[in-house]
Order: structure tokens, then sequence, then C-alpha cells
């Protein structure tokens, strides 16, 4: 397969197929070079045809937390006191820069997923001073 732009199910199918049929060529090779550059192809299809939304931040943490076994004390030293915990937990109290920051320091979740605010789209880093 010649690889090229992806802007059909049927292209996408076919490069799928590709991948899987050389999923073990070697790196720097014309077949290694072939496959990561199909990847890429079908990354950027699946992102533009199969877009994924961030859950909003308190679901985020609540599913964290219990992944991760944790309880609303031990999320105090990344957003404050007990009340202010559940504070966040409940929805009665938006995270702060701060808290963010530390979540993402602390507990590894993606900043993305925390900077998301209801009803409106995802802030980009950017627009958001953590510091």
């Amino acid at each position: 397969m010649t690889p090229r732009l992806i802007k059909t199910d049927d292209h996408y199918e076919e490069a799928r197929a590709c991948i899987d049929f050389i999923f073990h060529a070697e790196a720097c090779t014309p077949e290694g070079d072939e496959m990561e550059l199909l990847v890429k192809l079908v990354e950027l299809y699946e992102q533009t045809r199969f877009p994924v939304s961030f859950p909003d931040p308190i679901t985020a943490i609540k599913f964290w937390m219990e992944q991760q076994g944790l309880s609303q004390k031990d999320l105090e030293p990344f957003i404050g006191t007990n009340s202010k915990v559940s504070e966040v937990l409940s929805g009665r109290r938006t995270l702060s820069p701060s808290m963010i920051r530390k979540l993402v320091d602390g507990l590894g979740i993606p900043v993305e997923v925390l900077l998301k605010q209801p009803s409106r789209s995802t802030p980009t880093v950017e627009n958001l001073s953590l510091k």
C-alpha cells in the first residue's frame, strides 16, 4: 500500500490491515518506516473521525480515587482541608490552579482533564497560568 492521507473508512480499514501485516517490521527498514507512517496516518484519522472528549474533572478525580484505592483524606495534601475536598468532590467548589498543579504533580491526573470546564470547550494550558 502506498501511504496516503486517510479520507474514508475504506482507506482506514486498508491502512489498519496493512499495519497488521507489517506489524513486526524492524525499525529503520523500508517496511518499518512504512508502518510508522501508516500508524501516524491512522492516529490522525482516528482523532478526526472519532474524537474523545475528556470527562469532567470531578468524575475524573473520583475515578482516579477508585482506581488507586484513595479516600477523601488522601486528597487533602493536594486540595486542602477535608471540607475543601468534600466541597470539590460535591461540585460546590471549583479547582484552583494550585489544586490542579498539585493533583497533576502528585497523582498524575492529566492536566487536560482537570482543566475541562462544564459546557465549554477545554481551555489550553497556555490560557491558564498554573504558577
